[in-house]
């Protein structure tokens, strides 16, 4: 998803349009995450880019993405914000111990 949000709509006080967007993205999270996965996949992963536009959109983690959002909006001047999530296939890697058994 690569999209520019207005923050001002009619008849809809600003915090409440934010709420909306971040509603949007949720959503859109979920319905990637509930997508069949292939044989090699163990999860989607995903890259994310906010911002208050496109050129100066930031990297965020998928759980910082509200935080992002909430920052953006402050610091949107022209009225929207940028949002760019792509999904990606996620492989788990084993982690080294020290243990010995």
């Amino acid at each position: 998803m690569k999209k520019t949000f207005p923050l001002e709509k009619s008849n809809h006080k600003p915090a409440r349009v934010i709420e909306s967007i971040k509603s949007d993205v949720r959503k859109y999270i979920k319905r990637e995450r509930s997508k069949k996965l292939a044989e090699d996949v163990d999860f989607i992963d995903f890259n994310c880019r906010v911002g208050p536009s496109e050129e100066s959109a930031k990297t965020a983690h998928v759980s910082a993405i509200n935080a992002a959002i909430d920052t953006a909006a402050a610091a949107a001047t022209d009225g929207a914000i940028y949002i760019e999530i792509i999904s990606k296939p996620g492989r788990r890697t084993r982690k080294e111990t020290d243990r010995k058994y």
